[in-house]
């Protein structure tokens, strides 16, 4: 399969990589910021099947063309697509700046939004998005002080997953967002140090693998969450 992970430099999105990569029928494209990780995630590669893309979503417009030949060069078509890069600064509504604000709502709404559109030609009937959210933007969950614009920016990319399931359903491309709970990642570590998480990145991979590979032959334009508790 031709599959595409954003946001794959560490967390869930790495874990993500590891194990789709480590079926030698696969091909996987991985983005990150950081270059030197997407390197090592492709160097480690039992394979050789993951291809990296060093890829900014603060400034992804710059970067559609290139992103878009990169992927032309290695595939005919694209079979998965998962949106997984995403950031999240913890603080107080009004201590937030406009540039902050802006660039939480580029990485985890803009940015993926305009991935699809680019890559969607490359997507043909059977062909599945997986948007990653959170819990903190899915509707009726308990919300948290510090988390205003991160949850508004999932909610946001959960919204668009309903909405594209609606437009792509004429060429059979599914379209499903993954609500996550609290997962011990180094971004969750980095925003709550005080706080542990019962679920492993490995652990959600797994999940999210699975969901990718299997679950459009069950659902379409669903936001489903993914947490034992709320968050």
């Amino acid at each position: 399969m031709n599959i595409i992970v954003n946001g794959a430099t560490r967390g869930i999105g790495k874990e993500i990589a590891r194990i789709l990569a480590g079926n030698g029928n696969n091909q996987v494209i991985v983005t990150g910021r950081n270059k030197a990780a997407l390197d090592q995630l492709s160097g480690n590669s039992d394979h050789g099947n993951i291809i990296t893309y060093q890829l900014d979503l603060t400034c992804v417009d710059r970067q559609l063309d290139s992103f878009m030949e990169k992927v032309q060069n290695q595939f005919e078509s694209i079979d998965i697509l998962i949106n997984n890069a995403g950031t999240i600064i913890v603080k107080d509504f009004h201590d937030f700046s406009t540039d902050e604000a802006r660039n939480i709502m580029e990485i985890n709404f803009i940015g993926p939004a305009a991935i699809i559109r680019t890559l969607k030609p490359m997507m043909k009937k059977g062909s599945h998005i997986v948007n990653i959210s959170s819990m903190g933007g899915f509707q009726g969950s308990a919300k948290y002080r510090g988390l205003s614009y991160y949850s508004s920016s999932k909610a946001a990319l959960a919204c668009l997953s309903e909405c594209l399931a609606e437009e792509f359903r004429k060429d059979g491309i599914a379209v499903n967002c993954l609500a996550l709970g609290s997962v011990q990642t180094e971004m969750f570590r980095e925003a709550f140090p005080q706080s542990v998480a019962a679920v492993s990145a490995r652990e959600m991979a797994d999940f999210i693998v699975d969901f990718a590979l299997n679950g459009s032959k069950y659902f379409n334009g669903k936001v489903i969450p993914v947490a034992g508790k709320n968050p």
